[in-house]
């Protein structure tokens, strides 16, 4: 196998196109049998295979800076850059990261996790190198997708007015996760579908003057790939393609044309999303992710669970919006993700898909509910991290009615540190007008969604990723009193307070805890804010003994706010918080990166003990 030739970029340089060719094939079928059986990204990755042999060709990495947008599509990046053998770990605890990592590979260049971070890093590399006397180049490898966020286009402006040497590889393919929306998008597809060829150009009839026949022929090549690109012309880059991001050979042809040019570059590469695999290709926003799957047939490995939290609350948006025609749904290029997609079939035109722009889509919708609408956003809890000063400047200050539901709220497995979504309580919880909750199943989450939906002003729920604990849901939605906790057990030895997905564990351990003699009190706290004040004031005094439990991070989080209430009340009892330690948590599959925190079922148990013989903090 020419693979197995293959343990760093130099080996590309000593292969020719027809084992270029093959090893390209080679790749794609071991992405395939690894995501077989491990959870992973799929489609994007099989359709970049053959530029990311293009580019290690040509380019010589690690000295040069391949910067990805985003890790999505960046595995035979990691195959080809020493990481074959352990390919097979990727997404595993303590395995390869899904993403780009510094920390892993010299190659890894700059960490990509979120979308449109690319070009603003690669120009401050290429300044910062320029500072320095250097002379490696930067070259961004950035789908079309990622580059309709408004970073990617901060970014452009200012590599154009920069005028540094940077090349940016536009990677289109049609989709970011479900496909593209606006005006960028059509416009990308319009410089694909109408090439517009022009005569040479002053770089070009220079190379032509000064260099050989082969030189000029491929000068002739880059002359008829200087199209269409007057948007990106414009910014200041000199444009060249489309190029078919499938032919090895003509991808090496233009890459070392441009890589000894002056300022500015941006090649556009047009590729296929699950190229080399015909499920995959037929429908890339399902296999955009895979958590194991039949190569034969395409059918993922069935598992037996519940309905996901994301399915529930989708199931239960689309049945509160037959009832109330205020009820719109909003997202930032992920309606497959929240499960809005489900929601856009039953009302395409109460559904808006904003791109990866959650800035544009949290004042979108305070726009809209100015307007007496009722917008649910629906984004991943560590996505709307980047929307912060819209959720307190244009939602909160103004009081406004948007509902924020918050997927993928604590840890979320094997996306790992990027997409934790554990910071959200903290962003939030300080902001004057907004209410934070989280359900402790997916039966209490219909009835916030209602809740929440009724509200008049800002409130987010946050949700895990995966299924549901498995209850039976109920048949009318009902509404929580905002504010108000529920006593889940009863008991007079410990107060375990604990929220979200973390209180069923915590009433597994109150079990065990009754074999020890131990009677503990367990309250489903459903609000940090606003916190149920009477409850946990009186429970408190009354035990003396208390544990806080959260999917979030201890810093400003739940924990926090119960000690805050403690402190400032006078009421002094022993108290341990459980939650994600000050630090970033890798990757991993959820019940081992529970049991590191300490959040699971026996993290709790053996805490609980501990406090109740003595352990714990003053408050």
């Amino acid at each position: 196998m020419v693979l197995e030739r293959v343990n760093s970029p130099a080996d590309l340089k000593n292969l020719t196109i027809e084992e270029l060719r093959t090893l390209a094939e080679e790749i794609r079928q071991y992405i395939l049998t690894v995501m077989s059986t491990t959870p992973g990204h799929l489609a994007s990755n099989l359709g970049t295979v053959e530029l990311t042999i293009a580019l290690h060709r040509v380019f010589d990495a690690p000295s040069d800076k391949i910067v990805w947008d985003v890790g999505h599509q960046a595995y035979a990046h990691k195959i080809i850059t020493g990481r074959r053998d352990l390919f097979p770990t990727i997404r595993k605890y303590g395995g390869l990261s899904g993403f780009l990592k510094r920390e892993e590979s010299e190659y890894d260049a700059f960490g990509a996790g979120h979308a449109g971070t690319s070009i603003p890093a690669a120009l401050g590399m290429a300044v910062g190198r320029d500072l320095k006397g250097e002379g490696f180049r930067v070259i961004v490898v950035i789908g079309d997708g990622a580059m309709g966020t408004g970073m990617a286009f901060e970014g452009l402006n200012n590599a154009g007015g920069m005028r540094r040497n940077l090349i940016v590889i536009l990677n289109d393919n049609k989709m970011s996760i479900s496909p593209n929306v606006g005006a960028l998008a059509k416009y990308i597809n319009r410089i694909v579908t109408n090439r517009a060829y022009t005569l040479f150009r002053e770089n070009t009839e220079e190379i032509i003057r000064r260099t050989s026949p082969g030189a000029a022929r491929l000068a002739r090549r880059l002359t008829a790939l200087m199209g269409e690109g007057t948007l990106f012309q414009e910014l200041g880059f000199q444009y060249f393609g489309p190029v078919d991001g499938h032919d090895i050979e003509e991808m090496i042809e233009v890459f070392e044309g441009i890589k000894h040019m002056h300022g500015p570059i941006l090649v556009h590469v047009v590729t296929k999303k699950g190229k080399g695999y015909e499920f995959a290709e037929r429908n890339p926003t399902r296999f955009h992710s895979v958590s194991g799957i039949d190569l034969a047939t395409g059918q993922p490995i069935k598992r037996e669970s519940p309905p996901s939290y994301t399915t529930i609350f989708s199931q239960t948006l689309i049945e509160l919006a037959r009832q109330d025609e205020r009820i719109v749904a909003i997202t930032a290029a992920m309606p497959s993700g929240t499960g809005l997609d489900k929601f856009m079939e039953v009302f395409p035109d109460r559904c808006f898909d904003l791109g990866i722009a959650e800035q544009c889509a949290v004042t979108f919708a305070a726009g809209l509910a100015s307007q007496g609408f009722k917008p649910v956003v629906a984004i991943y809890s560590t996505f709307l991290q980047r929307a912060y000063d819209q959720v307190e400047h244009d939602v909160c200050l103004q009081n406004l009615p948007v509902v924020f539901a918050m997927d993928r709220g604590g840890l979320v497995g094997e996306d790992g540190p990027t997409h934790h979504g554990v910071f959200d309580i903290a962003y939030l919880r300080h902001l004057p007008n907004i209410v934070v909750m989280a359900p402790r199943d997916e039966n209490e989450l219909r009835h916030m969604l209602r809740t929440a939906l009724e509200h008049n002003g800002p409130i987010a729920m946050r949700y895990p990723r995966g299924a549901g604990v498995g209850v039976k849901l109920s048949d009318e939605i009902k509404t929580v009193p905002i504010g108000e906790a529920e006593l889940m057990r009863e008991g007079d030895d410990l107060l375990i307070l604990a929220i979200g997905r973390t209180v069923h564990p915590a009433l597994k351990a109150a079990e065990r805890l009754k074999d020890e003699g131990i009677n503990a009190a367990v309250v489903n706290s459903r609000f940090v804010k606003p916190l149920d004040e009477e409850m946990i004031l009186d429970m408190s005094s009354q035990i003396g003994k208390v544990i806080t439990v959260e999917d979030h991070v201890l810093a400003g989080g739940f924990g926090s706010a119960v000690c805050e209430l403690l402190m400032d009340r006078g009421v002094a009892v022993r108290i341990k918080r459980l939650g994600i330690p000050d630090r970033f948590i890798e990757h991993g599959d959820l019940k081992t990166l529970h049991r590191i925190c300490g959040i699971d079922e026996e993290g709790i148990y053996r805490a609980a003990l501990r406090i109740v013989e003595g352990g714990g903090d003053e408050a």
